[in-house]
């Protein structure tokens, strides 16, 4: 496959997927996938246990990036051992502080955050290549790799944004709230979510109020910084594409928190927009330390050789069903269940 034909590939499909996401995810139906029965209550009923489309979204975004990453790396000849270790290393790391820094931000024991666990990420990653570096024998290239992970990262959100938006968290400001301007730019690009068990329902009573789409934004922006980042990267300018990615992924986030309407923590700026800002300086002095590293060759047939074999591709499913139960257990919402016999089937 051609560099041109895996972009119109992956074009094609992140289209779709937004598509989608951004016609049906917001209406009725969209938030619980399935529910189990898991305890008989006493008045006969089941206590019900709810699997959500955030979950399976979520898991479909890391399902994404760590593909990604195995076929960016894998064109640019990098140990497949190394990458599997690094990628199990980060995951290991930023999952659980999607929820730490939540609850810590937030006060919140049963929510996560992308921005938080980003943050981690952007801190952690290098010397996590170091370590990898330094205990084995697969001497990663660190801006090679850091370049990699930023593009995994922007089709991990921007695909993960769809999750947003099934469960209605991460919203927008109502359009009634915004200036003339922007009520006129998205008069007819919006979101009115249905449903009282979502989060912009029972946090802030915005169920069937139009408000700004900053989900669809922020995934159509990160999806196309993530294309752009992918020509770079096989025309090999890792330096440029980590810049891109950073500059564009924590801009956008300082940014974009100014038009949303969910608790972001106390304060005019919030938790989130600082880290950003501070990954930005942070993220740049790193590219300019590990410069000399970039520059490997790309062959985009390795990389793909790479994610088609049989232990890759039970691994991406192991890492799929890992994420999907983490995320899509519902714990802000219940059920009660009844069972019943059709007689006039018998």
């Amino acid at each position: 496959m051609t560099e041109l034909g895996f972009l119109l590939l992956l074009s094609v499909f992140s289209s779709v997927m937004l598509y989608f996401g951004f016609r049906v995810l917001p209406h009725d139906g969209w938030q619980m996938l399935a529910t189990l029965p898991i305890r008989l209550q006493e008045n006969g009923q089941w206590q019900g246990l709810n699997l959500t489309w955030y979950g399976l979204l979520t898991a479909n975004a890391y399902l994404a990036a760590l593909a990604m990453l195995i076929i960016l790396l894998g064109a640019a000849e990098v140990p497949l051992g190394g990458v599997l270790l690094l990628a199990l290393l980060l995951l290991g790391l930023c999952v659980p502080a999607s929820r730490l820094v939540a609850r810590i931000v937030e006060g919140k024991a049963h929510t996560f955050t992308v921005g938080g666990a980003v943050f981690v990420g952007i801190v952690a990653t290098p010397w996590l290549i170091l370590l990898v570096n330094y205990l084995t024998a697969y001497q990663l290239p660190v801006l090679t790799t850091l370049a990699a992970i930023g593009i995994a990262y922007a089709f991990g959100e921007g695909l993960g944004r769809l999750a947003c938006i099934s469960f209605g968290c991460c919203y927008g400001k109502p359009l009634s709230a915004c200036s003339p301007l922007l009520r006129r730019i998205f008069k007819h690009f919006n979101f009115t979510f249905c449903g009282d068990t979502r989060k912009i329902a029972y946090a802030d009573n915005l169920a069937g109020i139009p408000t700004l789409p900053v989900q669809a934004l922020t995934s159509m922006l990160y999806v196309g910084t993530g294309l752009v980042g992918t020509a770079l990267f096989l025309a090999g300018q890792s330096a440029s594409v980590f810049v891109l990615i950073i500059l564009v992924t924590q801009g956008w986030r300082v940014l974009s928190e100014m038009l949303r309407a969910d608790h972001r923590g106390t304060g005019k700026i919030s938790a989130y927009q600082i880290m950003s800002l501070l990954a930005i300086p942070y993220a740049l002095v790193s590219a300019m330390i590990f410069a000399t590293s970039a520059g490997h060759p790309v062959h985009l047939m390795l990389g793909l050789q790479n994610l088609w074999q049989p232990e890759i591709l039970i691994l991406l499913q192991c890492v799929w069903l890992v994420m999907f139960l983490y995320t899509g257990r519902s714990m802000v919402t219940g059920a009660n269940l009844s069972f019943h016999v059709h007689t006039e089937r018998i």
